[in-house]
Order: C-alpha cells, then sequence, then structure tokens
C-alpha cells in the first residue's frame, strides 16, 4: 500500500476555516524590497532550489535575504504530510533531484555562507525517508565550502531505521529537529508525528556523537499552557539538547490551525529566562524567532557558549 496514502491525518483542503484573532504591533514585518533579497532570490532561482523561507511563508525572509542567508530545503516542496501550522504544500512529490547537492553547493558557495542551514519535507514515501541526501549535502558542502559550518533541520524520519543515524554519522555541526508543539497538541496540529520519537531522535544524536549541537524548537500560541511549555524544557533538557528557540506560531491561511492567542513580547523574555536557567546554553525566544533565524550570528554564540561553560570561566 502507498505510504503517502496510509497516513493519517485530516486534509488542509477539508480543514474549515478559521480566522485568527488580529495581529498586534510586534508581530508586523515590512514587505521584501531590498536589493540584497532580489540577489539571494535570483540565485535560489538560477540553481533551482526550494526553500523554507518561501514555502513556509516566514515573516523574516526579507531581513535574512537581505544578507544573503536562506534555509534551503531539499526532497523537493511536496511533503507526504499535512501538519494543521505547515504552509508547504501536501501531496505526492516528486522524484529525488540527483543534483541537488551540487546545485545546494554552488549556491552556498556562491553567497559565500559562514553558516548554512538545510531542512527538507517530509518524505514518507522513500525507505529512508531522504537521510541519504542529506548525507550527500553535507558531503558536497564539506567538499566546496569547508569553512562553512552546517546545520540540518531534518524531519523524524518515522520507522525509517538508520535514517537520522546516518545524518549524524555526516557530521553536520549542528542536529536540529523541531517539537514543534506540547505532546497534548500532537494529535490535532502534527497528527503525522510523535512527540516521544522526535524527543528520541534528539536524545540518540547526542549519544552518539557528544561533541554536536543539538537544538529544537518551539511554536507557541497555539492553545498550550505554561506548564506545558515549561514540561517541553524540561524534557529537552532530560535530551540534553544544546539549544532551544520558542517563537509565536502565525496561521499560514485560512485552512491552518488557527492561531488561539499572541503571546506577549514580556512572556517570551520569561521564556528565554526559565529557559537559560534550566540549563540551555543557547535560547532564543521573541515572537518572530524561528528555527534558521539569525542561525549564523547564533552558531557563533553557541560554541562561545559551550566552550565558557567547560571552560569554568
Amino acid at each position: 500500500m502507498d505510504p503517502v496514502q496510509t497516513l493519517r491525518h485530516p486534509e488542509k483542503r477539508n480543514r474549515p476555516a478559521t480566522p485568527s484573532p488580529r495581529k498586534p504591533p510586534w508581530i508586523r514585518v515590512k514587505a521584501p524590497t531590498s536589493e540584497g533579497y532580489l540577489e539571494t532570490r535570483k540565485l535560489v532561482r538560477d540553481n533551482s532550489l526550494h526553500t523554507v523561507c518561501e514555502e513556509a511563508a516566514c515573516p523574516n525572509i526579507g531581513e535574512c535575504w537581505a544578507r544573503g542567508h536562506v534555509t534551503v530545503m531539499i526532497l523537493g516542496d511536496t511533503c507526504t504530510r499535512a501538519c494543521a501550522f505547515c504552509n508547504v504544500k501536501t501531496g505526492r512529490p516528486g522524484p529525488v533531484d540527483p543534483d541537488e547537492p551540487d546545485n545546494l553547493a554552488t549556491t552556498i558557495a556562491a553567497l559565500g555562507l559562514r553558516h548554512v542551514v538545510v531542512t527538507s519535507v517530509d518524505r514518507d514515501d522513500l525507505a529512508d525517508g531522504g537521510a541519504f541526501q542529506f548525507v550527500r549535502c553535507i558531503e558536497r558542502l564539506r567538499a566546496t565550502s569547508p569553512a562553512t559550518t552546517i546545520e540540518v533541520l531534518t524531519p523524524d524520519f518515522r520507522d525509517k531505521d538508520g535514517a537520522h543515524q546516518a545524518v549524524v554519522a555526516a557530521r553536520p555541526d549542528v542536529f536540529n529537529h523541531n517539537l514543534e508543539t506540547v505532546p497534548r497538541l500532537y494529535p490535532t496540529i502534527r497528527p503525522g508525528a510523535r512527540y516521544f520519537q522526535s524527543l528520541r531522535i534528539l536524545y540518540e544524536a547526542k549519544r552518539m556523537d557528544a561533541s554536536l549541537f543539538t537544538k529544537s524548537g518551539l511554536m507557541v500560541g497555539l492553545g498550550e499552557d505554561r506548564g506545558e511549555v515549561l514540561q517541553v524544557m524540561d524534557d529537552l533538557r532530560s535530551a540534553d539538547v544544546d539549544f532551544l528557540t520558542i517563537g509565536q506560531y502565525l496561521q499560514p491561511t485560512l485552512r491552518h490551525a488557527p492561531v488561539a492567542r499572541f503571546v506577549t513580547p514580556d512572556e517570551f523574555q520569561e521564556y528565554h529566562r526559565l529557559a537559560e536557567a534550566k540549563g540551555f546554553l543557547m535560547v532564543s525566544a521573541s515572537p518572530l524567532t524561528r528555527s534558521s533565524y539569525h542561525a549564523d550570528r547564533d552558531f557563533e554564540k553557541l560554541r562561545a557558549a559551550r566552550q565558557t561553560r567547560f571552560s569554568g570561566a
């Protein structure tokens, strides 16, 4: 049976249209128009790459692309799942592009990035979940841009034996896998995934390679409560995760899950303080925080934080 057809999730097209509350002033951003943004967009187009910046309608695209910072999305632009929060299209994906690792390497070299984030759609249709395309991309980036640090933001590779282990063994600098939301909301927000499977991936990544930085992210404003967010922090620290990002969920279309509420900047500051107190090496918590937002700057801070902690300074 086709694994795409056996996924248990509601189709986005069948969800009722549900509007969110009006956006508060702190959540609004300017439309991207800068010359740097346009140059980055052309380079991405010329090399036939997809980016999560565009596909997921990231509110920070103007700022990031103006600096030449892109988050590349490999394995195509079509996901085999239909998470209630995600704007990436759902359907039957095409074949894996064998030229994708070379095109990625060419683009990153042209941009001269010091840090690159590589993510992907879910590919439940593939025997390895797309893990070995991640491996090939890491290998090509190491060969063509050896000074560039590499962060991977992977799917959960559900039921794909050896998949995340292969990605970890390829030695990215940062292994990122987002929990996205609290366990109670998984059946409605992330129905194709399992909370403890995602947590296990992060735990095993650090057990395989203690030098690897691990990272995970949460969206808030979906109906979770403060206690649930703090419990997720504790779960991530139990898995020895180094870096936590927390950002405001924004409804991509009326067919996606509505925003339950807009979390205030003061509440984000409190989450930041509490996460630091729980022992994360690095925390980014703000309304517009996303997994790869300021990833290049944050990686340098993350590396410095580890050196400081373990030098006893």
